[in-house]
């Protein structure tokens, strides 16, 4: 193999980019010692993968990277790149030519490229590995090598002889072989453990899931009856608060009535006022006129006593030429009563004014006491109108909180209720995970997949009697789960190296089927024909007994494992060639009288073409009972019959008794 040119970047003391080039012939680097002729040969052994920093000379990986000098900075990478002329094809690459690539940084990343895309360190080795060099190999011979070869003892001259032979590759490719299926043999018993603790853990998971489905299902009633319960308090709140909100307006309207009445009476107060002040003067001249008649009354009384005096002086004799004359008296007596009769006539007039001005003022303080009232009366409604509308403001602001808070925690449980969906996915995702692993790493659990089909079953009749479906949708639904299982089953079969699977999946000639698949049983004496069966019911039904040798023979050819066979057509031997070893003339015992609600097996089950007559035989003599009295009673009268009760208790001659199936099959 002829090396074409090497190139080094930083590469000890290359700082700069410097270019072998080798020409066909003997090329040599001549030097003066510390010119770095053997780092030419240090760059080969790191550019082809050498790992170790003392092979190098040097004491870490880093120390190959230019370290600098007085007038250079150090550089902060190094980088080698090796050419090999490959047109002779001794490298296993689709190029003439092969440009090996490695990249050391300071920081301790390293890079490797061929032909510049990147690749990994065990990419170069396996690429150089082929062709007989590399940085293991004998093609580099460095100082103090030579002196180790001829010192050398016989083992580690052997080493270096297969190391030139090409031994090497192949025992480094065989411990690494080696060190796969130990790591492989760990993992695959990681996967036991981890198997047989998922297959602990199946049952409590399984119930543990339909718990939560339960309290799924009870969380959504749960929530819908919150939500039902706060839809109806918002529509009360919400025709409560229509109803506060009329009679609010009633009471604005109320309000607004009494305020224009309480004007009107303001402007009717004014009125009276105005009235009031204009009769004051009236009353102030009624007064004074009445003061003035009073005073003239008084004046009128002094003289009048004083005429009734005069009058009386005048009844005695009196001396002549003494006082007045009578005369004039008694014209100025006269002169004084008209005066009188004047003044009385003033005062009776002056009376009546008076007293009309009092009537006038009494009405006018009666009307004026009235308004009062009336005001005062207005002032204390608007006062209650004010509390009243305040506390209808206060429950009118509870109601939009309370309305507020609800709309909240309806908010809040749509959160809840989309968090609780969401983790319902994930449980089922990992429940479906789990089950998916459960599955395919199952090996010898027989029935397993049975009784999780019976349990889908029974979640889908519940669910069917739950929602209301419609019957021929519950059947539709329960006769794909049957042949789902039933699917399932033949690939979990084929999965964990089961004689009757392999059968099966095989295609031997004149395989009919398992007899369970070749049978249909009225419903409700399934588990009744199952107990019957008992192991017969997971064997494989064959064509003839010359079919029955090829599936024997196939079987140990194969070392696909046991399996029970049973020969469909009528056989020489009479029959089975199965668990039992043995066989049953097909039809009824006669003289046997089945009690009321009894009946014959084979009456239940119906088979198509060639495995009726086995069915007729594996059934016959079986009789399917209510219970466990009335099995008896049929056993004590005929002994050579098998009692079967629908709850799978089965009572043979030999072994009455038996106990109820607790594997569905």
């Amino acid at each position: 193999m002829h090396l074409k040119t090497l190139t080094l970047r930083g590469f000890k003391s290359f700082a700069s980019a410097t270019t072998l080039r080798f020409e066909p012939g003997v090329t040599c680097v001549v030097g003066p010692n510390g010119s770095g002729k053997s780092n030419v040969v240090d760059a080969l052994s790191w550019v082809m993968g050498e790992q170790g920093a003392k092979t190098l000379r040097g004491g870490k990986m880093e120390d190959v990277i230019f370290a600098g000098t007085a007038g250079r900075p150090p550089l902060g990478r190094a980088e080698v790149s090796l050419t090999i002329d490959n047109t002779d094809g001794a490298l296993p690459i689709d190029y003439t030519e092969v440009t090996i690539s490695r990249t050391l940084f300071r920081n301790g990343g390293s890079e490797y490229a061929i032909n510049g895309s990147s690749c990994r360190l065990l990419d170069i080795q396996d690429l150089l590995s082929d062709s007989g060099i590399g940085r293991e190999m004998h093609v580099i011979v460095g100082q103090g090598r030579l002196d180790a070869v001829l010192r050398a003892t016989p083992e580690e001259r052997r080493g270096f002889v297969e190391e030139a032979a090409g031994v090497l590759k192949h025992r480094k490719r065989k411990e690494k072989a080696l060190r796969k299926l130990d790591a492989m043999q760990g993992n695959l018993t990681r996967l036991g453990d981890l198997t047989s603790e998922i297959r602990r853990q199946l049952g409590p998971l399984g119930r543990q899931a339909e718990v939560a489905r339960r309290a799924q299902t009870v969380q959504i009633d749960l929530r819908d009856a919150k939500a039902r319960l706060l839809a109806d308090d918002l529509a009360q709140l919400t025709s409560a608060l229509e109803q506060d909100l009329a009679d609010e307006a009633s009471l604005r309207e109320r309000v607004a009535d009494v305020e224009a009445r309480l004007r009107e009476a303001r402007d009717e107060l004014g009125r009276l006022d105005r009235a009031a002040a204009a009769a004051v003067p009236a009353v102030a001249a009624a007064g004074e006129v009445w003061f003035r008649l009073s005073s003239v009354r008084e004046q009128l009384r002094s003289t009048r006593t004083l005429a009734d005096e005069r009058l009386r002086h005048l009844g005695t004799a009196a001396p002549a030429h003494q006082g007045r004359d009578p005369d004039e008296l008694a014209r100025q007596a006269e002169q004084v009563r008209e005066t009188e009769r004047e003044l009385e006539s003033e005062v009776v007039t002056a009376r009546e004014t008076l007293a009309d001005a009092v009537r006038v003022r009494e009405g006018h303080e009666s009307e004026a006491r009235a308004a009062e009232t009336r005001l005062a009366d207005l002032h204390r409604a608007v006062a209650d109108r004010r509390e009243g509308l305040a506390r209808l403001a206060g429950t009118v602001a509870a109601r939009r909180s309370r309305v507020e808070s609800t709309e909240a925690e309806i908010g809040r449980l749509r959160e809840a209720v989309a968090d609780a969906r969401e983790r319902a996915a994930a449980s089922r995702k990992e429940f479906a995970v789990l089950e998916t692993q459960v599955v395919g790493a199952e090996e010898g659990e027989l029935g397993l997949d049975a009784a999780h089909e019976e349990a889908s079953a029974a979640l889908d009749a519940a669910r069917a009697v739950l929602e209301g479906l419609r019957a021929d949708e519950s059947s539709a639904d329960r006769d794909c789960a049957t042949w789902s299982a039933r699917v399932e089953a033949l690939q979990m079969s084929l999965e964990r190296k089961d004689g009757a699977g392999a059968l099966l999946g095989a295609d031997v000639a004149g395989t009919l089927g398992s007899v369970a698949s070749l049978l249909a049983v009225e419903p409700g004496f399934e588990d009744a024909v199952a107990a019957a069966l008992g192991p017969a019911a997971e064997a494989v039904a064959v064509e003839s007994v010359g079919a029955a040798v090829d599936a024997l023979r196939h079987l140990r050819t194969e070392d696909a494992g046991r399996a029970s066979l049973v020969v469909a057509g009528p056989t020489p031997g009479g029959g089975q060639a199965g668990p039992d070893g043995g066989s049953a003339a097909p039809g009824r015992p006669d003289g046997v009288d089945l009690p009321q609600g009894a009946r014959w097996a084979v009456d239940v089950v119906t088979a198509s073409g060639s495995a009726r007559d086995v069915v007729q035989r594996l059934l016959a003599g079986v009789v399917v009972v209510d219970d466990l009295a009335v099995a008896r009673r049929l056993i004590t009268g005929a002994g050579s019959v098998t009692a079967v009760t629908r709850e799978a208790t089965c009572w043979r001659p030999t072994a009455p008794g038996a106990g109820p199936r607790r594997r569905p099959g």
